[in-house]
């Protein structure tokens, strides 16, 4: 990806050229669709969500002025664009501890409890980092799933999110703490 004319088809797709738009989209779109699974792995449909992405990026491309490098630009609106997402699913929560079924309490039980650290309680565990990964608003979810899941440092996440690394410790800390709480406020 380093040596992809970002100027050239930046300012061919600028000036209506159909093949440097579907050539951003071909360079770019293994770095979107992973930014979009590891914030959005349940029930999105990653295709859509790309696609948003792209209208999003060709709808700026003017707003590109080069101060970043370009693939670090759609990043950016690959992870707003998900934050978005996110804040709806949020507005509209898909479950809530207390709407877990006798399987899924079951789940985590078993997994809380488990010793055995094989493939099945790998799965057991995320699962339940995904339930309470969900529990937290959207901005505190992306920054613990960029630090903690996808092993970002504290100056990538800065940059991405557009805050100075000092908020990201504060923020990262904060969410840690109610994720830590919520974790002992399971009931079994």
């Amino acid at each position: 990806m380093n040596d992809t004319p970002w100027n050239d088809l930046t300012a061919g797709a600028r000036a209506g050229d159909q093949a440097a738009a579907r050539q951003l989209v071909e360079a770019l779109y293994p770095q979107v669709i992973g930014i979009i699974r590891n914030h959005l792995p349940r029930a999105a449909d990653e295709q859509d969500m790309a696609q948003e992405v792209f209208l999003k990026m060709f709808q700026r491309l003017g707003q590109f002025n080069g101060t970043a490098p370009f693939p670090h630009w759609v990043s950016k609106i690959a992870v707003s664009t998900c934050l978005d997402h996110l804040r709806a699913q949020k507005r509209r929560p898909e479950y809530r501890f207390a709407d877990l079924s006798e399987n899924e309490s079951e789940l985590i039980q078993n997994t809380l409890m488990s010793t055995d650290a094989g493939a099945a309680s790998q799965s057991q565990a995320r699962e339940m980092v995904e339930l309470l990964l969900a529990r937290l608003d959207a901005d505190d979810e992306v920054l613990v799933r960029m630090l903690d899941l996808e092993q970002k440092s504290l100056s990538e996440v800065s940059d991405i999110l557009g805050v100075p690394v000092t908020v990201v410790k504060v923020r990262a800390f904060r969410a840690r703490r109610k994720l830590k709480k919520m974790l002992g406020h399971v009931r079994w």
